[in-house]
Order: structure tokens, then C-alpha cells, then sequence
């Protein structure tokens, strides 16, 4: 790239295309990283959440966290806050694993909060209780100091 212009994407929008580990953390230009989620995906709830899973339990849950977004902003209104929290889930077992434990456990006790509403409904079989009672767990262990491992910590989303 040249580093007086930016990144474009085939559509002409801004678009960083430097390669990411599975941490999402960007790589030096020319480095393999691992495949990027593609952008704006319109998925069943059912196939967010698969697609989800998978790539919480490879250890990606930067990825993961893309998923949710997409969900979040296809989705129905009424379920918008809970695509929101699952992605503050995903993104607070990103900074946790990256070693940054304080935002880790900022997003993780967000995303637990922002499920809440849902606890008694669990939607699309989501376990929102019982990812709630994860993140805050979580949240308690990684504000201590330690770096945890994404694909060891990764959550069950379904009941």
C-alpha cells in the first residue's frame, strides 16, 4: 500500500487490508494471516450463532465479535441489544486474551449487562443467563492480571 492513500475495498470504501492474526491484531503487510469475516452478512440467527461458535472455539473471537455485529445490524430491533452484548462478549474475550485485562473486563461485564434483558427469555436458545454468570466470572478472573487463552475460555452459546 501506498502510505499516502488508504486501503480500499472493492467498493471504494475505506478498508484496512493489512492481514490479522486470529486475535484480529493486524500483521505487517505481506504476512499470512488468517481469513477475514466478509462484511455485512445477513444470517439467520441460527447460522450466526453456528458460525459464532466456531470461531469462539478455534480461538477467534474477534471474529466471532464481526458475526454478531452483522446480526446486530441486520437483525430486528427488538433484538438488537442482544446481538450488541454477544459482540461485547466476543470482543471482551479478544482484549482479555490480547492481555489488555482492564478493557477485557470493561466489555465483558457490558456485554453481561447489555444480556440481561434476555436472561428469562434466552432467544434462538441462546443461554443469555448463563453467559451472563460467564462474563462476569470472567471478568472477575481477568481483572486479577491474567492472560487468558480465547479457544480455552470460550462460552457455550446455546442452552
Amino acid at each position: 500500500m501506498n502510505e499516502t492513500r488508504r486501503d480500499r475495498d472493492a467498493e471504494g470504501r475505506a478498508r484496512n487490508a493489512r492481514p490479522r492474526d486470529g486475535l484480529g491484531r493486524p500483521l505487517p503487510y505481506g504476512t499470512p494471516g488468517v481469513e477475514r469475516q466478509p462484511e455485512g452478512v445477513v444470517r439467520t440467527p441460527s447460522e450466526t450463532l453456528r458460525e459464532a461458535q466456531r470461531l469462539l472455539d478455534a480461538g477467534m473471537p474477534f471474529h466471532a465479535h464481526e458475526v454478531f455485529e452483522d446480526a446486530w445490524k441486520s437483525g430486528p430491533e427488538d433484538e438488537r441489544e442482544l446481538w450488541r452484548g454477544l459482540a461485547q462478549l466476543a470482543v471482551g474475550l479478544t482484549h482479555s486474551a490480547r492481555g489488555n485485562t482492564a478493557g477485557g473486563a470493561r466489555l465483558l461485564r457490558r456485554g453481561a449487562g447489555a444480556l440481561a434483558p434476555f436472561t428469562a427469555s434466552g432467544p434462538h436458545g441462546i443461554a443469555a443467563a448463563g453467559l451472563s454468570d460467564w462474563a462476569r466470572q470472567l471478568a472477575d478472573r481477568v481483572a486479577a492480571g491474567p492472560t487468558i487463552d480465547a479457544a480455552a475460555e470460550a462460552p457455550r452459546l446455546r442452552r
